[in-house]
């Protein structure tokens, strides 16, 4: 939690509030945020939608956009952010969709391929990454870069790519405890709300 620790305390003194939509994480995200104490002040809710009819249903994804792009993509990730912050009258939101494993990867959409989105008044942010490890380990990285992603697009926005969905990033850390992330690949998308969306 320390990438948004900076984050949830501008979140307080402001009086905005945060919500969740996962589907690989399966609930990781919003169990952290709420044992942080005092959530109940800023963390409107979660949801955990895993099936696709479950997307559409709770988070107002449209089927087509699902059959076009599959549940693992950014659109998704996309939609699953902006509609639960509508849904929940949230000021942020963040999503998750990806393919944890160890099964049900395919050569196009392998194991560990995760799209992480961030959804704010005016724009929404989606990351595409490629982690590794097991489920668990996956999890738990992908938790870690929605929290990064967060704080990036919520209090240093200004240092974002914008209007791109082609630029090529790496993050590296020192060598990880298990289950931490070593190496991940990522491309950035930064897509700025149109006036009445």
């Amino acid at each position: 939690m320390r990438p948004a620790s900076h984050f949830i305390r501008r979140l307080i003194a402001a009086r905005q509030t945060l919500a969740t939509a996962e589907s690989c994480t399966g609930g990781l995200i919003a169990h952290t945020l709420t044992n942080i104490p005092g959530a109940s002040v800023w963390f409107k809710g979660g949801v955990v939608a895993y099936a696709d009819t479950a997307k559409s249903a709770l988070l107002k994804v449209a089927p087509a956009l699902i059959r076009r792009h599959g549940a693992v993509s950014a659109p998704v990730a996309k939609a699953m952010a902006q509609g639960i912050r509508r849904s929940l009258d949230a000021t942020f939101a963040v999503a998750t969709t990806g393919i944890a494993g160890p099964s049900g990867g395919t050569p196009e959409k392998p194991v560990g391929l995760v799209f992480i989105a961030a959804a704010s008044p005016r724009r929404t942010i989606v990351r595409k990454f490629l982690f590794k490890g097991t489920r668990s380990q996956i999890k738990r990285q992908t938790l870690a870069m929605a929290m990064a992603l967060l704080k990036d697009a919520c209090v240093n926005g200004k240092k974002m790519h914008r209007d791109t969905d082609t630029n090529q990033c790496s993050l590296r850390s020192r060598k990880p405890k298990e289950g931490r992330q070593v190496h991940v690949g990522l491309n950035s998308h930064d897509d700025r709300h149109k006036p009445g969306r």
